[in-house]
């Protein structure tokens, strides 16, 4: 809701004049809550007089406080972007000036201005968005989670009742002619219905420390790249009960947004990496609902931006988005029912690029987790992926270590309703045993994919391999054939076809074994 007339300050920060020397041609962004514009190097953030029941920048002095907090909170991620708070004054000839010494009406945040073609969003959909970046930004996000301030006073089932209950009106009112009211119910009741399965597990969450001040905002348009790297911006100021979240709820806007665009790899590639880094497994059965939430919480805000369009054609769109995040709302709250999918055979065949391209499309957004033995064994060394480990790392002891370790985190994963890839040589027929037994002890279905590649090229894989986690050498292949043993009860794939046939190959096969047991 609207509350005060902010239409000569609009109009003021719209002219070249107001910038000076600074006066080139000005770009305007419309938010729900703000308007930025660009001149020159600089960016003006205003924020809107408006308040809903998660916001309130009703008054001047409410504005100047979150401009300030904005500026604080965003520094975390994105010191260089953040410049500081600007006054507009009204000077004693009643003309408005940008930082004057007149009465002070409003305030902006100062920003560095960057390319608006550099943010994520636009890369994304111009099919430019490097998914080589997806490590680099998951890295980011866990690092800032990482050193995030702990809140216990926030988040837990109560906090998400909060989100819920939000959206449910938000939805109701803002989505008004716009979504349909009988299917914004069905959400709100499928949401309180799952709050109320993982209740315990959400405060057992932020008990545990995992409720943090985070970016609160995580989604696309807040990423940029500076100087080649992701960098988060436009964290949430206004409302610790957005920003003081459990960190995977935070980190769950970005899963939801890539996978709204149909970018799934991404999205696969991202998750998979920030498990990765922060083995929060159990965390998992939290995800549809997580994800869910993010979604309807970009249905309410693209209704509620809509019906603030001075242009239509950009009304029309942000109504289709918010119809389209509303469908997805719903589908995120009904996963499949989570399958086990082991890949296996000798070094070189080719099974971890396998398990990058199937994961995206196994079990339920973002796809399946993969659980590499390669990385897993230097994790339990506490070094780099890339890093060789002598033979104390491959004794007959560690391996049955990593292989266990691989299992408990498999069956975990499982446990938490989420698809896995294990991807391991699975060479010991005991080993392939102990995974089939995950699957029946967690009731999921299971596949077994056996790779397999002529000698030769197995040989010149190996030899080509750079900077991966496996220390596996053309001398360590020859060990392997004189014990290999493969599986007559595991789909045998040849990999020595081109990559997408491969693929193509084993999708098609998984569609048939999974549709068989549904």
């Amino acid at each position: 809701m609207v509350v005060d007339d902010q239409r000569e300050i609009v109009e003021f920060l719209s002219s070249p004049a107001a910038y000076g020397g600074d006066a080139t041609p000005i770009e305007r962004i419309e938010t729900h809550s703000s308007m930025v514009f660009l001149t020159g190097n600089h960016a003006y953030k205003l924020k809107r007089a408006v308040k809903y029941d998660y916001l309130d920048f009703s008054t001047s002095s409410k504005r100047r406080e979150y401009c300030e907090a904005e500026v604080t909170l965003n520094r975390r991620t994105a010191p260089g972007l953040y410049l500081g708070v600007v006054p507009v004054t009204r000077e004693r000839d009643g003309r408005l000036a940008l930082g004057g010494s007149g009465a002070r009406l409003d305030w902006l945040v100062s920003m560095t201005r960057f390319d608006q073609e550099a943010l994520l969003d636009r890369l994304a959909k111009r099919n430019a968005l490097d998914i080589d970046l997806m490590p680099v930004l998951a890295a980011e996000i866990a690092r800032s989670h990482a050193t995030a301030e702990r809140r216990y006073d926030l988040g837990g089932h109560k906090g998400l009742a909060w989100v819920i209950d939000g959206n449910e009106s938000g939805l109701n009112e803002q989505g008004a002619g716009i979504l349909e009211p009988e299917r914004c119910r069905e959400l709100t009741a499928l949401a309180r219905a799952s709050l109320e399965r993982e209740a315990e597990r959400l405060d057992l969450r932020r008990e545990r420390g995992y409720v943090r001040v985070c970016h609160g905002d995580l989604h696309l348009r807040n990423i940029v790249l500076l100087a080649g790297r992701p960098t988060l911006f436009d964290g949430v100021e206004f409302n610790p009960q957005i920003s003081c979240v459990d960190v995977l709820y935070d980190f769950a806007f970005l899963l939801m947004d890539l996978w709204r665009l149909g970018m799934r790899d991404h999205a696969n590639l991202v998750f998979n990496e920030y498990f990765a880094k922060t083995n929060q497994l159990d965390t998992l059965a939290l995800l549809p609902l997580f994800l869910s939430c993010r979604s309807a919480v970009r249905a309410k805000t693209s209704a509620t931006t809509a019906k603030l369009q001075s242009a239509a054609p950009q009304a029309v769109d942000l109504i289709h988005a918010a119809r389209e995040y509303l469908t997805m709302a719903e589908q995120l709250l009904k996963p499949p029912r989570p399958a086990l999918i082991a890949i296996g055979g000798l070094s070189g065949t080719g099974k971890t690029t396998l398990a990058r391209r199937l994961a995206s499309g196994i079990g339920a957004a973002p796809g399946a987790l993969v659980l590499r033995s390669d990385v897993i064994r230097k994790s339990l060394f506490n070094v780099s992926e890339t890093r060789r480990l002598g033979a104390e790392g491959y004794t007959r002891s560690v391996t049955e270590r990593v292989y266990n370790t691989t299992f408990e985190r498999a069956a975990t994963t499982l446990q938490a309703g989420h698809a896995t890839i294990v991807d391991a040589t699975f060479i010991d027929a005991h080993e392939r045993e102990a995974i089939a037994e995950i699957a029946r002890r967690t009731g999921a279905p299971f596949i077994g994919l056996w790779l397999e590649a002529p000698v030769q090229a197995l040989m010149d894989r190996l030899g080509a391999r750079q900077a991966d986690a496996s220390d596996a050498t053309v001398d360590v292949l020859h060990q392997q054939l004189a014990r290999d043993e493969a599986p007559s009860d595991w789909h045998h794939v040849n990999t020595s076809e081109p990559p997408d046939h491969v693929q193509e190959s084993a999708e098609h096969l998984l569609r048939e074994r999974l549709e068989a047991v549904r």
